[in-house]
């Protein structure tokens, strides 16, 4: 049986303006052959494991199949919103500054081109991120709990369409009119959910969201803003908000990533 590949990445995190010491944050990639190799979740946190070629879940029971999902899912949930969290806060840094260097300026413009605004403000509130079970609750309505093909085959959570025939991508098995409908092909579900984060911070359709999110972490008073993520509207927020009343998926929005993967340096 072929082994697991693991491939140890790291992220340089800046403590404070003054400090030299940097947390290093060691996310693991795993190549999964079958369901049991996810790893289970702890009480309260998170091992930072980034799974590729997430198999399907249709050998085991509806109960099974969604533990497997979540387990999969919230890792790259919350590896994500770390890495969003850090270049929020290095902006945050970077605009106290009198004086900026040429690499201060390229990251910061970077971000501003990467959120599509040209506004200091809304750039920071563009790169805010939200309630883990509002991100789990709509990965899984878009990916069938994991059953799509766009999921299975491009790591692809929330259905986001490509436009760009350079891009890596899949075609969709329908069609609008005459138009071919594509699919962004990630190469891991993390970056799939880092898409989406900047999808929603980017898109006008979410601008009621994205204020909402600025003051409060209330899911159930953020639900109602995301009716434009889909065509079905309303519907599609009490689906939302039933799936995470049933599968108490608020129980994840404390989940922290384990803290034994930050390591000083």
């Amino acid at each position: 049986m072929k082994q697991l590949i693991y491939v140890l990445t790291a992220i340089g995190i800046l403590i404070g303006a003054c400090s030299e010491k940097k947390l290093i944050l060691q996310t693991k990639e795993v190549m999964l052959e079958s369901p049991e190799q996810i790893f289970p979740l702890g009480d309260s946190t998170a091992r930072p494991i980034l799974y590729r070629n997430i198999p399907s879940f249709e050998s085991l029971t509806v109960d099974q199949s969604k533990e497997k999902f979540i387990a999969a899912v919230l890792p790259a949930i919350l590896v994500s919103k770390y890495r969003m969290n850090q270049d929020r806060e290095k902006v945050q840094f970077i605009l106290a500054q009198e004086e900026w260097t040429a690499e201060d300026s390229a990251f910061y413009h970077y971000q501003l081109d990467r959120f599509d605004t040209d506004n200091p403000d809304q750039l920071l509130k563009r790169m805010l991120t939200h309630p883990n079970s509002i991100v789990l609750v709509q990965a899984a309505v878009e990916s069938g709990w994991g059953s799509s093909r766009f999921f299975q085959e491009a790591n692809n959570l929330f259905g986001i369409w490509s436009y760009n025939a350079n891009e890596p991508r899949i075609e969709a098995s329908y069609s609008r009119g005459d138009n071919r409908i594509f699919l962004r092909k990630y190469a891991d579900v993390s970056e799939s959910i880092t898409d989406y984060f900047e999808t929603v911070g980017r898109s006008r359709a979410y601008r009621k969201f994205r204020t909402a999110r600025t003051v409060s972490s209330n899911v159930d008073e953020l639900l109602p803003h995301l009716k434009y993520y889909s065509e079905r509207r309303e519907a599609y927020v009490d689906q939302l908000r039933t799936i995470i009343r049933q599968n108490d998926l608020t129980q994840y929005d404390d989940y922290q990533i384990d803290p034994s993967f930050f390591i000083e340096q």
